[in-house]
Formats: structure tokens, sequence, C-alpha cells
């Protein structure tokens, strides 16, 4: 005989198998000043696992959050956010994002996700930056590499 109470375990180890139980949420503030100066997400460089949350955080008005061309895993559509909205990005593929805003890219304001394990930035080794954005992408990609 079956009983209510081995039914009940039973669908309580399917539902938790099914769910990302251990996904993070993490805040992405966008500033119009922060600790590595003017216009920047902080943090700028976020290390996270697939499943987990990026929420970024319209601290400032005047800021959005928007993938760069050919800086996004292959399976990753590109996305934009809407001006001076927060807007949370589900983490669905191991790789490197690479992220700027979009007013203020010019100004340096990247940001680089690196999800999972990963063993290449090859999808982003092409990729031209404007202005400060150049410098700032140096830093992230040092960091990446430690």
């Amino acid at each position: 005989m079956f009983c209510r109470g081995m039914l009940i375990s039973a669908l309580t180890i399917t539902m938790f198998n099914s769910f990302p139980v251990f996904a993070k949420v993490i805040e992405v503030k966008m500033l119009n000043r922060g600790l590595e100066g003017a216009m920047v997400f902080e943090p700028s460089y976020i290390k996270a696992d697939v499943g987990d949350e990026i929420k970024f955080i319209a601290i400032d008005k005047g800021h959005n959050v928007e993938s760069i061309k050919n800086m996004l895993p292959p399976q990753i559509k590109p996305f934009k956010s809407p001006m001076n909205k927060d807007y949370s990005l589900t983490l669905e593929a191991a790789g490197f994002y690479g992220l700027k805003c979009t007013p203020h890219y010019g100004m340096g304001m990247v940001a680089l996700l690196e999800v999972g394990d990963v063993s290449s930035s090859a999808n982003s080794a092409g990729v031209k930056h404007p202005g400060k954005a150049k410098k700032r992408f140096i830093k992230l990609w040092d960091l990446a590499e430690k």
C-alpha cells in the first residue's frame, strides 16, 4: 500500500530536482559615479553560474544595459533594457557576456559576466570598443584570466 507521506516525499524531491534551487540573485548598480569613476556598472566584473539572475538596478537616471554585438555565448539572443528601469537577466548558458550602457558606452560604462566554466574568450576576441570602454575591457579581461 502506498501511503500519503511517501507520495508527498516523492513529489517534494521531484519538485526540488526540477528547479535551480541554488541559483543566486546578483545585484549590479547602474551609476553616474562609483568606485571606478564616472559612468559605471558596479560591480563591473561578475563571476556567476548558469541559472543565476543578474539584477541591474537603475540607481541613477539615464542608464540601461545592452548586450554588445559578438560578446555573448552563441545561443543567447541579444537584449536591450529600457532606459531608467531595473532589468533582470537570467543566465541561460555558460560563456562571457559583454554588456554596455547604450548612451555611455564610449565613456566606458561596460561590464563583463563570466558564466560557468569558461575556457576561452574567443567569442569576444575581435570586438572593438570606443573610447574608455577599450581601457575598461582590458582591466575586465585581466580579472577574468585570474
